[in-house]
């Protein structure tokens, strides 16, 4: 685990912006441009980012985590692992208009496009939203962190709704490429949720302000 984190400048012309929608505009294209198709196949990226959300949720037994698609760091390594060694992971499901469910992963081969333009997802019966209150820790996407942990996402909402329905001391972690870091504050509203640290393809860490971190 690292100390800290290595965060990099904002992108040219967000380094005071509050527009959520600029930032995603912005950080799309940079990942695009910098991070093309990851999910191509296993790389020593996505080696070393499984190495690394290994350390972080060592002697967890049950995960909330999700299927990276596109240009997101890749987590099917990670998934596959996690599976093999016998860990219950729990991966977002989408009911109508985005409801919130979730279902056991059990393996890739299982993991199919159930609606068009959404995240593959296992197959078997759906669980409600409140599952994910059994989990240890959830690890979910994100397109930038900042020191706070504040985490700009996708713009869906999805895990603003689902983070609440956590238990208490489950750890969230999200997960960015390094460059995704950023020092300056993140565009915010009341109902954003923060995390507890963020594993990147070269490190993991703790941030600052997370009760785990003061804990430790």
């Amino acid at each position: 685990m690292s100390s800290q984190a290595r965060p990099s400048p904002a992108p040219a012309g967000l380094e005071t912006s509050h527009d959520k929608g600029r930032w995603r505009q912005i950080l799309r294209q940079r990942r695009r441009r910098e991070h093309p198709h990851p999910n191509a196949g296993h790389c020593p990226a996505c080696e070393s980012l499984m190495e690394h959300a290994l350390q972080a949720v060592e002697g967890m037994r049950t995960i909330a985590a999700y299927v990276s698609v596109g240009n997101e760091p890749c987590t099917r390594l990670l998934l596959e692992h996690l599976e093999a060694e016998g860990r219950e992971v729990l991966l977002p499901v989408l009911g109508p208009q985005l409801s919130r469910g979730w279902g056991r992963f059990t393996g890739i081969a299982d993991l199919a496009e159930r609606a068009p333009g959404r995240p593959p997802e296992p197959g078997g019966a759906p669980l409600p939203a409140e599952a994910v209150s059994d989990v240890d820790a959830l690890i979910i996407p994100a397109l930038a962190i900042d020191r706070a942990g504040n985490r700009l996402g996708q713009g869906g909402g999805w895990y603003d709704r689902a983070l609440p329905l956590r238990r208490e001391g489950a750890l969230v972690l999200a997960v960015v490429y390094d460059d995704e870091l950023t020092p300056h504050q993140l565009p915010t509203e009341p109902h954003d949720q923060r995390v507890d640290a963020v594993i990147t393809p070269e490190q993991w860490f703790l941030l600052e302000r997370s009760v785990f971190a003061s804990g430790s």
